[in-house]
């Protein structure tokens, strides 16, 4: 969507009750860092390219779930933590909005399985078992990252 006569940063109410305050471009899209609330309670706080999620950022849905990490063109993409409302969550890598590349999952109770649910995922599915240590703890630092932008 468009937005005429905005300047480099501030404020707008869509019709839809959605509220964005942040940074603009020249031709009045989202670009930069901001926060966008949605109408049913969801909230970004992040970075914007052309309008979409894009780089660091905190996506919270109204239900309570939560991604922390990389964005590309408006997609969970690169690494970062996924917590679903009930308390379960997969850090490592993402694509495309899916559980995809290497990564471990923590149930709600707090293990990971017996053997760990850790290893290479396609499309949100468990595909091969292997240590992912390196992968997991990129993910911790880039949700540390996304969490702490000043």
């Amino acid at each position: 969507m468009k937005i005429t006569s905005v300047g480099q940063t501030g404020g707008y109410r869509y019709g839809n009750g959605a509220v964005y305050v942040g940074a603009w471009n020249s031709t009045g899209r989202r670009h930069g860092y901001g926060h966008l609330l949605l109408p049913d309670g969801t909230r970004y706080d992040g970075f914007f390219h052309d309008g979409l999620f894009h780089g660091f950022g905190m996506l919270t849905f109204s239900d309570g779930a939560k991604y922390e990490g990389e964005f590309l063109d408006g997609w969970f993409h690169g690494y970062g933590i996924f917590w679903r409302s009930d308390g379960m969550k997969h850090e490592g890598q993402f694509s495309g909005g899916k559980i995809w590349g290497l990564g471990m999952t923590t149930f709600n109770d707090g293990n990971n399985g017996f053997p760990r649910y850790e290893g290479f995922f396609q499309d949100c599915k468990l595909l091969k078992k292997v240590s992912c240590v390196e992968v997991v703890q990129k993910a911790q630092k880039v949700a540390f990252m996304a969490r702490n932008h000043d």
